[in-house]
């Protein structure tokens, strides 16, 4: 049972929700780009007896509330002692006698410990939210907590990256470090809202496969039951044979990568946004697709997460109605030409590469976004469909975003005995690929797709330098803990 603090005078009992509260049940909401994250059309949520939420404690001034939440930061002063609650619509401040936090324990509790406060709203325009409760009476919902490694109500995060990411089931709670999963999960609700807006079907696939998608060494082999399995690289395969059942498709979920990379913007495992469909011409359809995905993503994020943008001033894309869009071997003269260096004869584009690229757009094009089309068929998977006009290139493409490949998508290959030649002059065995290369000998149509990195876009979203200041719980070459 909850420990009070100070007996408590007409607090409602939990399981008799009071008008203007929460409700044991919330009714399930269908999303909508212009609906605000936690706002319903349906009115108010009523989640649990008396609680207000702190966003709305401004709205109930003059009636008895309780606000429950994390004990944000407590302010004691000579005469008075201030309380800031955290949850998580924001910050409700209580007020409270100096004289009365001592003698009910108030002023010795912790910070993070976990607390409802009961009282009179009163209007005050220096409080958080303009308004503030008054005599209040608080409620112990847990044990006294232990401290953060670092005070999470400072506007600005004082520790080093590697303390935030060992503590971060803690750490996470400050609201600069917690608007960018905020951010992310609205980028996500953006993605299925474009996707679905086009007909498109959510799948989940397997992440437990038998042969590596890119036929590439860098996956990570595991045992399943005595045989060799590997982490999936990307749902390639599986959304490709979905397109044969729902025409268009789209998942978001994890992939993994052995690549030994130590940088600012690898992982070993990140989220992916994946979309495949059918019945195209050629990857322009796909890029124009993609570009669709992109403006619903920063409307949902403008929407949803309208205070973490706020919050960590997140700079959000003007998306142009035509993104430039510029060859690979066009690219790399250009690069040659102007930059200082030549990367003619490389099968890709290096990192310094695409910062000069993004320059180049805002610089030409006034465009943070960048098509660059057409990459070397002998960096691109086996499943690439070739440019027909220029075999050694692709009817591939990446997207850069602020000078970073963001989006990597093209055509694929749809024939059938296409995939067997690819394999062989690549000199793979097809065998490996007989569950995966079955579906086109069923028929195919012409299609393709995308795959978006999630935290690359809220990374470059956010400003954060690296791409682990925005990932929950990040997996990388030196970290698997927590």
């Amino acid at each position: 049972m909850p420990r009070r603090l100070a007996p408590v005078t007409g607090l409602m009992r939990p399981d008799r929700p009071r008008a203007g509260g929460e409700s044991a049940v919330a009714q399930r909401v269908p999303f909508s780009p212009a609906l605000p994250r936690g706002a319903s059309s349906q009115g108010k949520c009523r989640m649990t007896a008396n609680r207000v939420l702190a966003a709305g404690l401004g709205e109930n001034v003059g009636e008895q509330v309780a606000v429950a939440g994390w004990l944000h930061r407590k302010r004691q002063l000579k005469s008075v002692t201030f309380l800031i609650v955290r949850d998580r619509t924001g910050l409700a401040q209580a007020v409270l006698t100096s004289d009365r936090a001592a003698s009910t324990g108030a002023g010795d509790l912790p910070e993070e410990t976990v607390i409802q406060v009961t009282g009179l709203v009163k209007a005050n325009a220096q409080a958080p939210g303009g308004a503030e409760i008054t005599d209040p009476v608080i409620t112990l919902l847990g044990e006294p907590a232990e401290p953060p490694p670092f005070d999470l109500y400072r506007p600005t995060v004082t520790a080093a990256l590697p303390t935030v990411l060992d503590h971060a089931p803690a750490t996470l709670r400050h609201p600069g470090l917690r608007a960018g999963l905020e951010i992310s999960a609205a980028s996500v609700a953006g993605f299925r809202a474009a996707l679905d807006a086009h007909d498109f079907t959510e799948i989940h696939t397997p992440k437990i496969v038998q042969s590596a998608t890119e036929s590439g060494a860098n996956v990570f082999a595991i045992d399943y039951f005595g045989q060799q399995a590997y982490l999936a690289q990307s749902p390639q395969f599986y959304k490709q044979a979905m397109v044969g059942v729902f025409e268009r498709v789209y998942e978001t979920g994890p992939v993994f990568r052995a690549e030994p990379h130590d940088t600012a913007r690898h992982l070993a495992q990140y989220t992916s946004l994946d979309a495949e469909f059918g019945f195209i011409t050629d990857h322009h359809d796909v890029m124009a697709m993609l570009r669709e995905v992109i403006v619903g993503m920063a409307a949902a994020v403008q929407v949803r997460a309208r205070d973490a943008v706020e919050r960590v001033r997140a700079k959000l894309p003007d998306v142009p109605a035509q993104i430039p869009e510029l060859h690979f071997a066009d690219a790399q003269e250009l690069i040659a030409a102007r930059a200082g260096w030549d990367p003619c004869g490389e099968p890709d584009l290096s990192p310094a590469d695409e910062r000069w690229l993004g320059d180049w757009a805002i610089r030409e094009h006034g465009s943070e976004l960048l098509f660059v089309t057409g990459f070397p068929m002998a960096k691109r998977p086996f499943y690439t469909h070739p440019d027909p006009d220029r075999p050694a290139y692709s009817r591939s493409f990446d997207l850069l975003f602020r000078g970073m490949e963001l989006v990597t998508g093209g055509q694929r290959l749809h024939n059938h005995g296409d995939y067997l030649a690819a394999l062989a002059a690549r000199g793979e065995d097809p065998a490996p690929y007989a569950g995966y290369l079955q579906v086109f000998s069923h028929g195919m149509p012409p299609h393709g797709g995308f795959a978006i990195g999630l935290e690359r876009w809220t990374a470059r979203l956010t400003g954060a330098t690296n791409i682990r200041e925005v990932t929950l719980f990040p997996r990388d070459l030196h970290r698997l803990s927590p």
